[in-house]
C-alpha cells in the first residue's frame, strides 16, 4: 500500500515540478508567468518571503500525498477486494458438497474480508453453531476495524490541512504589517506582495487538500460499512447449514465420523431435534 502511495505521490509532485518547465518552453507571456507565480512561487524578496514559499511547496507536496492516499484506499476497499464473488461461490459449493475440510482450508488461505470472517466461523464448527456465530461476529468487528484504521489518515489530512493554511495566512499577514510599520506607513507595494501572497496562497492549498480528502474519507468509509455488512450476511449464510434444525446440509453419520477422525477440527452439524 505504502509503495503504491509513494509512487502516486512522486508522480503528482513530479508533474508539479515539470509544470514551470512546460510553461517556459512555450512562448513566454506575462499572464501565464504571473498565474504560475501566484499559485506556486509568489514574489520572494528576502528570507521572510522564502519561508512562505517553503510553506506553500510543503502544502503542495502534502496534496500529492493526499491524492496518493485517496487512490490507494479506493483501490484497496473495492467490492471485488473485500467480498469477492468467487470466494462466496467456492465456499458455498464446497459446503453443499460437504467438503468441510477443503472449505476450511480455502477460507483460511483467502485474505479477503469475506474469507477471513467465514474462516473464523468454520474453524469453530467443532464447538457448535453458537460458537461459530460468535466467531463470525467477532472476526467481522476485527476486520472492519482493520479496514477503517488506514482511512483515518484522510480524515487527519482533511482536518489539519486548513490549519496549516491558516498558519501560513497568519504568517503572511504578520510579515505584511511588519513591513508596513517599518516603512512608516508608506511601503513599496512590491515589498508587501510576498506576505500577502503567502497569506492567500497557503489558505488556497490548505483547502485544495482538505476538500477532496474529507469527501473521499466519507465515501470510502460508507463503502466499507456497506461491504462489511454485506460480507457478514454472506458469512452467516455460509454457516447456516450447521444451525440446529437445518436439514439441507446435514451430513450422513458415516461422513461425520470420517470428518471427526481427521487431525483438523472439521464442521460437525448438531443433531436435529426430533
Amino acid at each position: 500500500m505504502f509503495r503504491r502511495l509513494a509512487f502516486v505521490s512522486v508522480l503528482v509532485f513530479a508533474a508539479l515540478l515539470v509544470s514551470p518547465a512546460l510553461a517556459q518552453s512555450s512562448p513566454p507571456t506575462t499572464t501565464s508567468t504571473s498565474v504560475f507565480r501566484m499559485f506556486f512561487a509568489p514574489p520572494a524578496s528576502d528570507f521572510l518571503d522564502w519561508i512562505g514559499v517553503v510553506m506553500i511547496w510543503g502544502l503542495i507536496a502534502l496534496s500529492g500525498v493526499s491524492v496518493g492516499l485517496i487512490i490507494s484506499m479506493a483501490m484497496k476497499n473495492r467490492r471485488s477486494a473485500l467480498i469477492p464473488a468467487t470466494t462466496y461461490e467456492t465456499l458455498n459449493a464446497l459446503m453443499t458438497e460437504k467438503k468441510y475440510r477443503e472449505a476450511i482450508e480455502y477460507a483460511n488461505a483467502d485474505p479477503s474480508y469475506l474469507g477471513q470472517v467465514a474462516a473464523a466461523g468454520l474453524n469453530e464448527a467443532a464447538n457448535g453453531y453458537g460458537s461459530m456465530e460468535r466467531a463470525v461476529e467477532e472476526q467481522s468487528d476485527n476486520e472492519t476495524t482493520r479496514l477503517l484504521r488506514p482511512i483515518e489518515y484522510l480524515n487527519v489530512l482533511g482536518n489539519i490541512a486548513p490549519m496549516l493554511g491558516l498558519f501560513g495566512t497568519v504568517y503572511g499577514i504578520i510579515v505584511a504589517f511588519a513591513r508596513l510599520v517599518s516603512a512608516g506607513g508608506k511601503p513599496d507595494p512590491t515589498a508587501l506582495a510576498g506576505g500577502i501572497s503567502t497569506a492567500l496562497v497557503t489558505t488556497f492549498w490548505g483547502l485544495i487538500i482538505a476538500m477532496p480528502a474529507l469527501a473521499a474519507y466519507s465515501m470510502i468509509r460508507n463503502k466499507i460499512d456497506e461491504y462489511t455488512s454485506e460480507g457478514l450476511i454472506m458469512s452467516e449464510d455460509l454457516i447456516r447449514p450447521f444451525k440446529p434444525g437445518a436439514k439441507s446440509a446435514k451430513p450422513s453419520a458415516a461422513s461425520a465420523e470420517k470428518t471427526a477422525a481427521r487431525p483438523m477440527a472439521t464442521p460437525k452439524p448438531e443433531a436435529t431435534q426430533a
